[in-house]
């Protein structure tokens, strides 16, 4: 069942990982935001109100891209984390962002119900351990024909390493990541429209075992509950480096390869339809909708 989905990932762990995740926008991420920023070709409409769900770590530069391509647009910024929202208003508000982009600060907080026409996430659904209940802040806080365009890890992401571990008896070196048909599934399921999944292998090369974890520190963590559930020592480290030089030396020349499978997705907020029961119970913004919608 999609609303199972995902999985494998320890809810407290992954909470943690929010509270203590790099305050930084990896280049991965950033990679990502700038393949994605470039699908809004396909947008004819430009949204009037836009926001940015956790940009810190989605990517300021991919933000800024955005910010250039609709500048009249006003622009949300949502962090949960306070930490992050400090951050994302010490960048995006200093004299270099107004240099950049022209604009004004964006706005910071929670997002009113239907606020805004586009709702952008990029690389952070396959961190959270209820995805659907994100989806559905999300469905609120958009308004009718407003659109969702999201990124995540797919299940094909770092599979090299996975093969390793599994070759040398070890747990999982991560949680397992959600196919891109089941995130469709669960915009369906959300609420959503019209929903159009697509996926690319973005491949990337180390020239050491250490730059290799250093990245895979900074991109997220192992939340599977099956994880090694104690501290490793620095023999198992070293264990794990010369298996990483001996495995993964497979890119160009000579260096380590480690795949990752990106997925994008886009989908609609469709105009509200009341059902029809003995009671039935509508939203005063609904019912504005349904009315705009009659009257269309």
């Amino acid at each position: 069942m999609a609303s199972e989905r995902p999985p494998t990932i320890d809810p407290v762990a992954a909470a943690r990982w929010a509270q203590a995740a790099p305050a930084a926008s990896p280049w991965l991420h950033e990679e990502v935001g700038r393949r994605m920023e470039e699908r809004l070709e396909w947008i004819k409409r430009a949204p009037p109100d836009w926001a940015d769900w956790e940009a810190v770590r989605g990517g300021l530069a991919a933000h800024a891209r955005i910010v250039r391509r609709y500048p009249q647009a006003r622009v949300h910024v949502v962090e949960p984390q306070p930490r992050l929202e400090a951050v994302a208003q010490e960048c995006l508000a200093g004299s270099w962002w107004k240099r950049l982009t022209r604009g004004d600060q964006p706005d910071f907080g929670p997002l009113p119900e239907g606020g805004v026409q586009m709702l952008w996430s990029n690389m952070h659904l396959h961190m959270v351990a209820d995805p659907q209940a994100l989806m559905q802040q999300w469905h609120q806080s958009l308004a009718v024909d407003g659109f969702l365009m999201f990124s995540c890890l797919g299940p094909d992401t770092v599979r090299e390493l996975r093969t390793l571990y599994a070759e040398l008896g070890w747990p999982p070196p991560t949680h397992e990541f959600t196919d891109m048909h089941d995130w469709g599934d669960m915009l369906v399921h959300t609420g959503f429209a019209e929903p159009v999944m697509d996926m690319e292998r973005i491949a990337l090369s180390f020239a050491t075992p250490e730059r290799l974890l250093a990245e895979l520190r900074e991109l997220g963590a192992n939340l599977h509950p099956a994880r090694f559930p104690a501290l490793r020592g620095a023999g198992w480290k070293e264990t794990l480096l010369r298996a990483l030089d001996t495995h993964l030396r497979t890119g160009p020349d000579g260096q380590l390869a480690l795949s990752f499978e990106i997925v994008y997705g886009h989908a609609l907020k469709p105009t509200p339809r009341a059902k029809v029961g003995e009671q039935t119970a509508v939203s005063v913004a609904d019912m504005r909708s349904m009315l705009r919608g009659g009257r269309k």
